[in-house]
């Protein structure tokens, strides 16, 4: 059972976060009977963004974080329904996936400094 004062620890939370997230893509994923093969080449498709990083760290951290926050991935939720396209349905849950590893392992969104600069030092 969960301490309440695991509430006081926000690197804790996060990973929770991340590993509540994964969880409940793989879930329904596998709910949808979507290819898994599809799940295993796309899986890492979220860090083609880095490639950013190629220019400075600027543009590196802003295509990172526009790739690796669930903003942009609720807005690819909302297309996927309002827009009645549920092929898309399948690539959001696999970005959702990619994205909870990251916070699980402690990967976090890209200050504009150093690719190794994210959210999580501050924690």
């Amino acid at each position: 059972m969960l301490s309440f004062q695991v509430f006081t620890k926000p690197r804790i939370l996060l990973h929770l976060e991340g590993a509540l997230v994964l969880t409940l893509s793989i879930l329904l994923f596998h709910q949808l009977h979507a290819s898994w093969l599809l799940f295993a080449i796309l899986f890492l498709a979220p860090d083609i963004f880095m490639l950013g990083y190629l220019a400075n760290a600027r543009v590196g951290a802003a295509l990172y974080n526009f790739a690796h926050t669930y903003l942009t991935l609720a807005i690819l939720f909302a297309i996927a329904y309002f827009a009645a396209k549920p092929q898309l349905e399948p690539i959001a849950l696999i970005w959702s996936a990619h994205i909870g590893v990251d916070r699980l392992l402690g990967f976090g969104l890209k200050y504009p400094t150093l690719f190794k600069d994210t959210h999580f030092q501050l924690l």
